[in-house]
């Protein structure tokens, strides 16, 4: 993002990791399941995308877990990207 030219307000999740009452007003109505990683251990190990937890579990387990939110998360406003997406990063931009 910032080589588009975007300022950014960064946090370093592993050091300043996400509460659930964070987590879940970032997740909003949206569906929890995007912003588990797929990639990370816990998530291959438990099998999340075979047997997925639920929004309540989802979240307990990303506050304990950073690493298990898919990132980075771009947030504009409403919007939201996840992941490297440079297309989906130009059109928050706009």
């Amino acid at each position: 993002m910032l080589e588009l030219g975007a300022e950014l307000e960064t946090r370093d999740l592993d050091n300043q990791p996400l509460s659930e009452k964070e987590l879940n007003e970032l997740i909003g109505k949206r569906d929890y399941k995007i912003f588990l990683n797929a990639r990370n251990e816990i998530y291959r190990e438990r099998k999340l995308g075979e047997k997925p937890p639920t929004r309540e579990e989802a979240i307990q387990l990303m506050a304990r877990n950073p690493n298990l939110i898919k990132r980075p998360v771009v947030v504009r406003g409403d919007r939201i990207v996840l992941g490297l997406d440079v297309p989906a990063y130009l059109s928050i931009m706009n």
